[in-house]
């Protein structure tokens, strides 16, 4: 008969707690391989100075071409051969205007133009301090300074309004009075008014475009 192996003991509550809460200890490896290291390089985008164009050492672009298909620029100026109304101006003075006419407005006064004539006008008479700015820095004047534009007809379809030296609001009333007569209105310092006058003029005619210009030398209460 054969021998039978000793049965197997039950391990004790001791032996239990042993084996469960033990600290497991750590297996050490000999062949861990080192972690990886980076060296810190300092980066530069500045290209080398052999890579930048050198400066042109003439501005001779040699003989001139001979060729028929070369842009001639001063036949695209479409204005060039029109000539200029009679009532554009040719210099803003300090106290009036030079036109293209010859005629010189002089003495402090404005100038109206409209439909190729030109009026003297003072806006500013119908004040009796000759005041054209309203208590909020807006630029206000009587219906009645717009006579004329209510006569003319037929009436231009805009008004360049030059303001003198300085750029600055005109007043609502002012700007709905003008926009009854059917005619839209631009405001401008005086100088850019004129320049903007002449080339309006010229392209679509004195019979469009009116200007309503005050000298550049006009103040507040003094006048020019």
């Amino acid at each position: 008969m054969p021998r039978l192996n000793p049965p197997l003991s039950r391990p004790t509550i001791r032996e239990l707690h042993s084996f469960l809460f033990s600290t497991p200890k750590p297996h050490h490896h000999h062949n861990h391989p080192r972690p990886y290291t980076f060296s810190r390089r300092p980066f530069t985008s500045t290209l080398p100075h052999r890579l930048s164009s050198p400066k042109p050492q003439t501005r001779d672009r040699g003989p001139p071409s001979t060729e028929e298909t070369q842009t001639d620029f001063g036949s695209l100026n479409v204005l060039g051969n029109t000539p200029a109304p009679s009532t554009s101006i040719d210099a803003c003075a300090w106290d009036g205007f030079h036109l293209n006419s010859g005629v010189k407005v002089v003495g402090g006064k404005g100038v109206l133009l409209v439909n190729g004539e030109v009026f003297e006008w003072c806006p500013w008479l119908g004040n009796r301090e000759m005041r054209m700015v309203n208590g909020k820095g807006q630029w206000e004047v009587e219906d009645e300074v717009w006579g004329l534009l209510g006569l003319v007809w037929p009436k231009p379809d805009l008004l360049i309004l030059g303001l003198g030296k300085e750029l600055r609001p005109i007043s609502p009333k002012t700007r709905q009075y003008i926009n009854s007569l059917g005619i839209r209105v631009d405001i401008s310092d005086t100088r850019n008014a004129a320049a903007q006058f002449n080339l309006l003029a010229t392209e679509r005619g004195v019979g469009s475009v009116a200007a309503a210009l005050i000298p550049i030398g006009w103040r507040e209460g003094e006048g020019v």
